[in-house]
């Protein structure tokens, strides 16, 4: 197996695994036809990433992908080569430039995974799950398994691949030391806490990633941007002329800037889930903690309606007892099983059920069980979403590709601007305030990375030639909050479906019949309504 890295070791992982997921989140051989220069090259130029003029890169455009079993490749534990072995699929590996702008120096081999469609297929739909850091070869097999009545399935071939760093593709971010060179809860910080960071930590982090994840070049090669560019060598390797695209989450990110570079070769593209791309780090991360309080304050809603709630019945008083329910987990923590649970552990564990309204009643039993002093339900929440252990994870180093894909794509930011992101999200979604003094030896862990963020804020700007792309959002939505997808419509001057109801991301959960039609119709036959509607969750 190519890795098998747990992130079980430290609980920042689990909790900033799933945290970071938010903000941000889960095939009949081709062969490709590619014209000697690119259509789009010149377009793919961005922010410190401009492709050199003299460089050719018809070598990685015209290979052919040569399908064959998953093997154990293509997973990075125990349980996910069970999965791989059993699922209907065909993998391979997609040979790309580590570096674009040096397209005759190293190479890098990204994961590649097809479910072949269960019609005639017309083609490939390109998917993305989220994350950064989520599973991009795991994720045709949640569609294929949640849409097996879908026109969609039907009709196109699902294709997920590992982005730059993650999962099997070569080489992984891989920066979490088992003998605590590093420290996880402080050189990860997603989350804005109270932890105490110093100058020694940060580059202890960058050397521990750097020496584990392929060199400090490869990481400087984890960024959105060379990921977008591996997209379109893999719509030429599947012989598709343009790009049918379906992105969730942060893979709406991946969408946008696909989109921005390569405009003229879109078909289409379903963004579900929006980040905003007018929002700059700071704001975006706020936006989206404020999402999680209201969130958070309609499922109190729901727990509020029974007199045992152990939230109470007064709306004023939710965060409050909230607070006094989970902040003494951070000095004395209570049994889990064989493990314990402390605050970090058991916000994680929150925050994972957050997303889906259906885990309401999980988290609600597990508050209760806190105040009888167990932990085992908000910890199985937090174990549930992370996967479990190092043999029996799935999407096993989500969190450090996280970081590294961050690091390149967001803004750096000063200790000033830490402490103040600290105090304000506190303020904006005080359920999730640790205690104490949360200022404390703030600093960006990503403050000695080698190389500036290439991902430029705002981005997907004045893009010219795009068709009409898809957004859909729901209204309730914890962590891409809806006016992010309103924002993200107008940049590219597309159509958004708004769903009311809770939860993150639809499109492909085969759950809305609204949702369903619409997207197999566009997808399909690139026909939208002519006045949209809107779907009710």
């Amino acid at each position: 197996m190519s890795r098998t890295t747990s992130n079980t070791g430290h609980p920042a992982f689990r909790r900033f695994g799933v945290v970071g997921l938010g903000l941000l989140a889960s095939m009949a051989s081709v062969v490709a036809c590619a014209p000697a220069e690119p259509a789009g090259e010149k377009a793919a130029a961005a922010p410190g990433k401009s492709a050199s003029p003299t460089a050719t890169l018809e070598q990685f455009y015209a290979q052919k992908l040569e399908w064959t079993g998953c093997t154990t490749d293509f997973a990075t534990s125990k349980r996910e080569a069970e999965i791989l072995g059993k699922a209907p699929a065909k993998c391979a590996w997609l040979k790309v430039p580590l570096d674009y702008d040096d397209p005759q120096g190293a190479t890098t081999s990204v994961a590649v995974l097809r479910v072949a469609a269960r019609g005639e297929s017309q083609g490939s739909l390109l998917f993305n799950p989220g994350g950064p850091g989520g599973s991009g070869v795991f994720g045709p097999l949640a569609v294929a398994g949640a849409l097996t009545k879908s026109r969609i399935t039907e009709s196109f071939d699902v294709i997920g691949f590992d982005p730059r760093g993650v999962g099997a593709t070569k080489p992984a971010a891989d920066c979490w030391s088992e003998d605590g060179t590093t420290r996880g809860d402080e050189v990860f910080p997603m989350l804005p806490t109270n932890a105490a960071l110093t100058e020694e930590d940060t580059r202890a982090v960058l050397k521990r990633c750097a020496d584990g994840s392929g060199g400090e070049k490869a990481l400087t090669q984890m960024g959105s941007r060379t990921t977008a560019r591996d997209m379109d060598v893999l719509r030429a390797a599947l012989g598709e002329e343009k790009l049918t695209f379906l992105g969730q989450s942060y893979g709406t990110r991946l969408g946008t800037v696909y989109a921005e570079q390569f405009p003229q070769r879109v078909r289409a593209m379903i963004l579900d889930g929006a980040f905003d791309p007018q929002l700059g780090t700071v704001e975006r991360r706020l936006s989206a903690y404020g999402g999680f309080q209201q969130t958070f304050e309609a499922m109190a809603a729901t727990c509020a309606k029974d007199a045992k709630c152990p939230l109470g019945t007064d709306p004023k008083a939710w965060t409050s007892t909230f607070q006094e329910i989970v902040q003494p987990l951070g000095d004395k923590p209570v049994p889990a099983g064989d493990q314990e649970l402390d605050f970090d552990k058991a916000l994680g564990g929150v925050m994972a059920g957050l997303y889906h309204p259906d885990k309401w009643p999980t988290v609600i039993g597990g508050l209760a069980e806190v105040r009888q002093g167990r932990g085992d339900k908000l910890l199985k929440l937090m174990s549930d979403a992370e996967g479990g252990d190092a043999e029996t994870l799935v999407n096993g180093n989500i969190t450090e590709a996280m970081f590294a894909i961050n690091c390149m794509d967001e803004q750096r930011l000063t200790p000033q601007d830490i402490a103040q992101l600290r105090t304000k999200t506190y303020e904006i979604a005080p359920f999730m305030n640790p205690g104490g003094d949360v200022t404390e030896g703030a600093r960006d862990g990503c403050e000695f990375w080698p190389a500036q963020p290439t991902l430029g804020i705002p981005y997907g700007q004045d893009v010219k030639g795009l068709p009409d792309i898809l957004v859909v959002s729901i209204t309730g939505d914890p962590t891409t909050p809806h006016k992010g997808a309103i924002s993200l419509a107008e940049t590219l001057g597309g159509s958004l479906l708004t769903v009311k109801g809770e939860g993150h991301t639809i499109v492909s959960s085969g759950k809305n019949a609204c949702v369903d039609q619409i997207a197999a119709d566009y997808l399909i036959d690139l026909k939208l309504p002519a006045e949209m509607p809107t779907c009710s969750g």
